[in-house]
């Protein structure tokens, strides 16, 4: 196996991991706490913090860290983010949710904050060591890393606060930062990046934090390459956010969430991963994704069906199979997709942008309403209502690639322009 795709598949591993300290983890930990539906829900807007990453991803592209700064721009951010990220998680495990609600939240967006900025480097990091024609193995390499990254630290933190307590979970969970960080030290500074230009005054310190939004905004159909990141996750973010809701409801005992959710999972999201690469390279870019959008959206349906059935373990298994299955295909060839659009002298802060606004408005809906449509509405009219949500960007995908704009948009990272390969078809 080529280095930068097991690199990739190590910085997955620390690039997941914060995402189940304030996900599926903390929805656990909070409802076994005895905090209510509205409440728990409401704690996803902390993950609106890594649809902000946009706002100062710039900074990792342009200000330069001094004293550590010698050993290279991402090699830096990556040390520097990585203790940052640690210690997040550690203060949010030693939080108590019952003595302050006002508190924990905040220390969630602590974490959030943190993880959005490792995955800044991280992503920036991936793309520049990734030739074009790697992103697609790349890409499978680092969503098999994101997943055990998340499954473990979740899995982990189960056991442990079965055994012990949430605190001490959370605090053995924040070595999984780790191996992004050794990554950065065993292999060095990526051999594409591309230093951006001396910044001299007020005129070219703002070029620095737009000039990445404008190139982007000056291609073909980039307007509506935006629409379609925007829309096309907004079913599936609404869904993922509530599942532990959902098993928590049906009376699933953590023991068979770590088996069925975490366990199951885990396999069949490699399994999905592992489809997404053969199909990236068989099938080309534009059909691999329009292919996992459809796939994504059905596998909704599976929740509703669960939901229906009330506790059973057989349901859990085919549900939590098939949309990780789904959730591992759809991770490779979108991401490729996403990564292929950057620009390499702007990568941190365009790829902050587009993944920012993969799940924004989804993460936006879950936390102020997704609790309340659970109440009013129940289970499986939710989950029916998420499966409709995704058509749309089903059906604005399928446009850009009959019209073209799939490749017009394309930056150098993945060929287009002055990048060094040609695109996937």
């Amino acid at each position: 196996m080529e280095k930068e795709s097991l690199a990739a598949f190590f910085l997955g591993i620390s690039s997941g991991f914060p995402y189940a300290m304030i996900g599926a983890t903390l929805t656990t930990r909070l409802a076994q706490d005895g905090i209510d539906k509205k409440t728990v829900t409401a704690f996803t807007l902390a993950f609106l913090v890594y649809n902000l990453k946009f706002l100062w991803a710039w900074l990792v592209d342009g200000v330069h860290l001094p004293v550590i700064g010698r050993m290279g721009q991402r090699v830096s951010w990556m040390l520097v983010a990585g203790v940052l990220v640690i210690a997040a998680v550690v203060n949010l495990a030693l939080v108590d949710p019952h003595a302050d609600i006002a508190w924990t939240a905040t220390c969630a967006i602590l974490v959030g904050a943190a993880g959005a900025t490792f995955d800044i480097v991280i992503d920036a990091y991936r793309i520049e060591t990734l030739k074009p024609h790697q992103l697609g193995t790349g890409s499978g390499m680092s969503q098999y890393g994101w997943r055990i990254g998340s499954a473990g630290a979740g899995a982990l933190a189960l056991f442990v606060a079965a055994r012990a307590d949430w605190s001490m979970a959370y605090i053995a969970c924040a070595s999984f930062a780790l191996p992004a960080m050794l990554t950065a030290l065993v292999l060095g500074e990526p051999p594409r990046h591309q230093e951006p230009k001396a910044r001299k005054g007020l005129g070219e310190a703002w070029a620095s934090v737009a000039g990445p939004f404008a190139e982007f905004f000056q291609r073909q159909g980039a307007a509506l390459v935006l629409l379609f990141i925007l829309v096309h996750k907004i079913g599936d973010t609404l869904a993922n956010l509530t599942f532990r809701l959902l098993f928590d409801d049906l009376g699933f005992s953590n023991d068979e969430i770590a088996f069925y959710d975490v366990g199951v999972g885990f396999w069949a999201y490699l399994i999905g991963v592992f489809i997404g690469g053969v199909a990236y390279a068989k099938l080309g870019l534009k059909r691999s994704v329009l292919l996992s959008l459809v796939l994504m959206c059905v596998s909704n349906l599976s929740f509703a069906a669960l939901a229906a059935a009330g506790h059973s373990n057989l349901g859990m298994a085919a549900a939590i199979g098939f949309e990780n299955i789904a959730s591992g295909y759809g991770g490779v060839v979108v991401v490729a997709y996403f990564s292929a659009l950057c620009d390499l002298r702007f990568t941190a802060a365009q790829y902050a942008l587009i993944s920012a606004g993969a799940s924004v408005v989804g993460r936006f809906v879950t936390g102020t309403t997704a609790g309340g449509l659970i109440e009013s509405t129940g289970y499986v009219n939710f989950y029916l209502l998420t499966t409709a949500i995704a058509v749309p960007g089903i059906v604005l995908f399928w446009w850009m690639s009959r019209s073209g704009l799939v490749d017009a948009a394309m930056g150098s990272a993945g060929g287009g322009k002055d990048g060094d390969a040609e695109t996937a078809s």
